[in-house]
């Protein structure tokens, strides 16, 4: 005869298998932004300058905003040229064009 279980370890073993599958917890979407860059350049060129978060966040748009707009020249000129692959060399006359 298998030994007898008490009542409250039949309770604890029924409360174990009641969990459910859908209380997992959803996993974050991670978000890339360039401030991590943007901070450490700022301590390279002002060491003991600080940037709020609301400026982190017009600074990360400025990035951004910079890098569509030279990635939209130099699809514009790869396309002029007839090429379909922009390479390192022609990505800078884009660059160039906005820097001055």
């Amino acid at each position: 005869m298998p030994p007898k279980v008490s009542s409250k370890g039949a309770k604890k073993a029924g409360k174990a298998k009641a969990v459910r599958t859908g209380d997992k917890k959803k996993k974050r979407r991670r978000k890339e932004s360039y401030s991590i860059y943007i901070y450490k350049v700022l301590k390279q060129v002002h060491p003991d300058t600080g940037i709020s978060s609301k400026a982190m966040s017009i600074m990360n748009s400025f990035v951004n905003d910079i890098f569509e707009r030279i990635s939209a020249e130099a699809s514009r000129l790869a396309h002029y040229n007839k090429r379909s692959t922009i390479t390192s060399r022609r990505s800078r006359l884009p660059s160039v064009s906005y820097s001055l």
